[in-house]
Order: structure tokens, then C-alpha cells, then sequence
């Protein structure tokens, strides 16, 4: 009789570390990324990615349209708007 394997559940068991260590080691139910995305702050006309320089962001958010974020660290200019609307 040939013999009989049985997989084993961790044959390729690895441990994925974050790139930035003060995140958190991705668990099994986390999707993970294993190549990295285009870089979105510079403008690249080949993979339609319009790049960052000249939008407007929210300097007080945390988010995605945020300066922090959205300016790539290159710094950012503000501007004090007064905008003034009719009212019926």
C-alpha cells in the first residue's frame, strides 16, 4: 500500500510583520497586502494616478483628506476664505 500523507494545517506557517512597527501584527482574518501601492502623491500619467500638488485639504482631519496625508509631507499653505452667500 503507497503510503498516506496527511497535510499538515501549518506546513507554511510564517509570521508577517508590519513594516511600520507601531502597527499591529496582522491577525487571520486581516487582509494583507504582500506588494506594495504605486505612490499616489506624485503624478503619473501611465497608471492615471493625477497626483497631490495643488488640492485642497483639511488641515484639521486625521483622515485620507487631510494635509498631513494628502501633502506627502511636503508642507502645505493655508488660506482664510470669507465667503459670503445670499439668503432668501
Amino acid at each position: 500500500a503507497a503510503p498516506h500523507r496527511v497535510p499538515r494545517r501549518d506546513r507554511y506557517r510564517f509570521q508577517l510583520r508590519p513594516h511600520n512597527p507601531d502597527h499591529k501584527t496582522p491577525g487571520a482574518k486581516d487582509l494583507v497586502y504582500l506588494e506594495s501601492s504605486p505612490g499616489f502623491c506624485e503624478k503619473n500619467p501611465r497608471l492615471g494616478i493625477p497626483g497631490t500638488h495643488g488640492r485642497a485639504c483639511n488641515d484639521t482631519s486625521i483622515g485620507v483628506d487631510g494635509c498631513d496625508l494628502m501633502c506627502c509631507g511636503r508642507g502645505y499653505r493655508t488660506e482664510t476664505m470669507l465667503v459670503v452667500e445670499r439668503c432668501n
